[in-house]
């Protein structure tokens, strides 16, 4: 009996560890939350994300370019499966809205003032982005040059929507 009483505790105990603070009352903060400072991102200065976040964002939109040629040009998803998996990673909302700091906009930055203004459609973006994404390599595993064609445009309409309505041209 004593030992079942430990065993009970012990489990409880550990249950209340791993209850979500969600349950117990607590806000929790999501992967999407806008940072406020650079003191909440893995960056150094409000500049290093501007400029990280520039250069991401046009290695993604080379790589879209580089799957269009071996996907629909090419016909290899031998070729493109890296590419695929590479985007999948770097394009994920989680990885990409740390960079983009509360008032980072002006100042060398492409931003609109209206990302942080409208930061739930704005993060919204990148799931659709990300959404657009698994579409993608789930229709070209089918290897039908057609579909594939029209999830890769699907992939970069997602990005073009948020360029128009967010970024400085």
């Amino acid at each position: 009996m004593l030992a079942f009483q430990h065993c009970a505790i012990g489990s409880a105990l550990t249950l209340m560890l791993c209850v979500s603070p969600a349950w117990a009352g607590e806000e929790t903060v999501t992967e999407l939350a806008m940072p406020q400072t650079v003191d909440y991102t893995s960056f150094a200065s409000e500049r290093e994300a501007v400029m990280w976040r520039q250069q991401e964002l046009k290695d993604i939109e080379s790589l879209v370019r580089q799957l269009r040629f071996d996907l629909v040009n090419n016909q290899d998803l031998e070729a493109a499966a890296p590419r695929l998996t590479e985007l999948q990673e770097r394009a994920s909302a989680q990885r990409l809205l740390p960079a983009f700091i509360a008032g980072t906009h002006g100042g060398g930055s492409d931003a609109r003032a209206s990302i942080w203004e409208e930061w739930d459609k704005f993060a919204g973006g990148f799931e659709d982005l990300e959404d657009k994404i698994a579409n993608l390599i789930d229709v070209a595993e089918q290897e039908n040059p057609r579909n594939t064609a029209r999830a890769l445009s699907e992939v970069g309409n997602s990005c073009k929507s948020c360029h128009r309505a967010y970024r400085y041209d």
